[in-house]
């Protein structure tokens, strides 16, 4: 929700958090007034994924690394067509770009997109609140949409909150298209896009898949018309909690029995399907250097992530579902939260975090592999069937 122009770097603005507590900056990208979810993302790098990130959407970004923009903007790393964050918030954005890549300034890709921005204020005040209060509504305003302190708190608080958001449908396709595979074709995906990043398609197309990427309004009918090898349901934004129709073409393909991989919001989505509710983070985990332990392995992974929800499923017990048996497969080794979860007598799994990474650390690239080897052996079954 944002309302700008293109403005100078000078011009001052003002950071209103829905509690009350104000920080004063100066205009960073466009210039007006923007409103969404205060969040903070504890990356050093991958700013410009970050930001075209369709998980981001309604959300206004805190990078806590000091210095922003040093290797500028270019057109390789963008992970959609667009910005979706709805603000950013950075404390000594750089002045020159340095890199051989580069060919804009990401203020000024900041300011053509109409994102909304602030610099020069304490992030690290800003990301100690916000740990220690949770993520809240936020508005940054700068130019002719600075009033007085009252006002602006009063039109932050007006801005919707981000549980209870179906969004979705807001970043997805709206019409299906095909990522080829690389080389010699092995598999077909129907990949459901929740907002679907474009590395994850990429990272199939590797290993010989085809993949047929879906609206997310796609039905069971859409799925199957593409005669897939394996179903895949990506990231997101939004709370899980209202994603009954993702939730139902998800049962349908358990009952199938056709491998299926999630991430990020796809394993919500997994969580939910097998019966397990959902629920908020105080302030969520994103950034690319999140520790999760792989429990089918034992393996500790440096993970990427961005989500703000979780699956609410027990740690410690193999649970009983209307598609057979489900466990825990991964667990954040911060805080316990459910990292991951798979059928034990179903080919199904899924990851709550993004293991394409893009950007971020390589370590749960396996992931795809495993996605792979489960259509292999499902397909093999078949054969021998």
């Amino acid at each position: 929700m944002t309302t700008s122009t293109r403005g100078a770097v000078k011009t001052p603005a003002v950071l209103v958090l829905e509690d009350g507590r104000i920080f004063r900056g100066r205009a960073y990208g466009a210039v007006g007034a923007t409103f969404g979810e205060a969040v903070f993302s504890t990356g050093m790098t991958g700013y410009q994924e970050t930001l075209t990130d369709p998980s981001y959407h309604r959300q206004v970004v805190v990078m806590t690394a000091p210095h922003v923009g040093n290797t500028g903007v270019n057109d390789e790393d963008m992970e959609s067509k667009r910005i979706w964050v709805s603000g950013y918030v950075v404390r000594d954005p750089a002045r020159v770009p340095s890199n051989w890549r580069s060919t804009r300034t990401l203020d000024e890709e900041l300011a053509v997109q109409d994102v909304v921005g602030i610099s020069g204020i304490d992030t690290r005040a800003l990301t100690r609140h916000l740990r220690e209060r949770g993520a809240m509504r936020v508005g940054i305003f700068s130019g002719e949409a600075v009033q007085d302190d009252a006002t602006l708190l009063a039109r932050v608080k007006e801005a919707p909150e981000m549980t209870g958001a179906d969004l979705s449908a807001e970043v997805a396709t709206t019409e299906a298209y095909v990522v080829p595979a690389i080389g010699e074709k092995k598999y077909t995906v129907a990949a459901i896009d929740l907002g679907i990043k474009g590395m994850t398609p990429h990272r199939m197309a590797e290993r010989g898949i085809e993949v047929h990427v879906l609206p997310a309004t796609a039905t069971v009918e859409d799925v199957y018309a593409v005669n897939p090898d394996g179903v895949f349901f990506s990231n997101g934004p939004g709370d899980p909690a209202t994603a009954d129709h993702p939730v139902s073409v998800m049962r349908g393909v358990l009952e199938r029995g056709t491998p299926l991989f999630g991430i990020c919001f796809g394993n919500q989505i997994l969580g939910r399907a097998l019966g397990f509710g959902t629920f908020k983070l105080k302030y969520g985990h994103r950034g690319i250097n999140q520790p999760v332990q792989d429990r089918t392995t034992g393996k500790v992974e440096v993970t990427a992530h961005n989500h703000g929800f979780a699956v609410d499923a027990p740690l410690d017990k193999v649970s009983d579902t209307p598609y057979g048996r489900a466990e825990v497969s991964h667990v954040c080794l911060n805080d316990n939260v459910v990292e991951g979860l798979q059928l034990l007598d179903r080919p199904a799994f899924s990851v709550q975090y993004h293991p394409e990474a893009a950007a971020g650390p390589h370590d749960a690239a396996y992931l795809f592999d495993r996605f792979t080897s489960l259509m292999s052996t499902v397909s093999m079954e078949g054969q021998r069937a």
